[in-house]
C-alpha cells in the first residue's frame, strides 16, 4: 500500500527592517526563507502588497515547503528585490509607506508563527539603524546586478598594457615595442653587433701582413 505524501511545513523565516522617512531605498523589511536545495525554477514564489507565500521542494531533504505571510502594512512588488540561493531565499521587501517608525511586527495577526524569528544579524535599533553599514542588494534580481568584474587583471596590466611592452605590433609583423627597456639599453645593444665585424676586418689585416 503506497504512503500518503507528507503534507507541507512551514521553513524557518527570519525578519529585519529598516526605515526611513525620505529614502525608500533605506524603508524596507529584510526576510529570509531558509529553504536549502529548493530549485527556483521548481518553486513558486507569489508577492503580492499585502501577502507573500512560497511552496517548493527540496532535492536533498525530500521535503515540501510551504508558508504564507499576510503583511502588516503594504508593501510594492514592484520595487521588492529576491536573490534565490542553494541556501535559502533573500527578499527585500519594500515598504509602501515612507514612515520613521518601525512597523511594530512582521504580520497582520498579532500571534507570532512558531517558524518566524528575529534575523539578529541584520536586525538594528531603530535610533541606531543610521549607525550600521547599508545592506548590499547587489546581488537580488531586480537591482543593478553584478556589472563587471573588477580585480581579474595582473598587476601592471590594464587591458591591451602588458607591463609597457605594445603587443599590437605583432599582428603587423613587426617586433614588439619593448616600453620597459630604455634608450641606453637599445642603443648598448647595437653598438655590440656593430663591434663584431670590425674585430674580424682586423684579424684579417694581420694574418695578411704576415703573409
Amino acid at each position: 500500500m503506497a504512503t500518503s505524501e507528507a503534507s507541507p511545513a512551514p521553513p524557518e523565516v527570519l525578519w529585519a527592517q529598516r526605515s526611513s522617512v525620505s529614502d525608500p531605498s533605506k524603508n524596507f523589511i529584510y526576510l529570509t526563507l531558509s529553504v536549502p536545495d529548493v530549485p527556483e525554477k521548481d518553486s513558486k514564489l507569489d508577492l503580492k502588497p499585502t501577502s507573500l507565500s512560497f511552496t517548493g521542494t527540496s532535492t536533498t531533504l525530500k521535503r515540501k515547503f510551504h508558508v504564507e505571510l499576510e503583511f502588516y502594512a503594504e508593501i510594492d512588488p514592484a520595487e521588492s528585490k529576491i536573490n534565490h540561493t542553494s541556501k535559502n531565499i533573500e527578499i527585500k521587501l519594500q515598504k509602501k509607506e515612507l514612515k520613521e517608525e518601525y512597523w511594530p511586527r512582521l504580520l497582520k495577526d498579532s500571534k507570532k508563527p512558531h517558524f518566524l524569528k528575529t534575523n539578529f544579524d541584520k536586525w538594528a535599533d531603530e535610533d541606531e539603524q543610521n549607525e550600521v553599514p547599508e545592506e548590499d542588494f547587489s546581488q537580488f534580481g531586480g537591482g543593478a546586478g553584478m556589472g563587471g568584474m573588477p580585480g581579474m587583471g595582473m598587476p601592471g596590466m590594464d587591458g591591451n598594457d602588458f607591463g609597457g611592452i605594445d603587443f599590437s605590433k605583432l599582428a603587423a609583423g613587426g617586433m614588439p615595442d619593448m616600453g620597459g627597456m630604455d634608450g641606453a639599453d637599445a642603443e648598448a645593444d647595437d653598438d655590440e653587433d656593430d663591434e663584431l665585424p670590425a674585430l674580424e676586418d682586423k684579424n684579417a689585416d694581420q694574418e695578411a701582413q704576415k703573409a
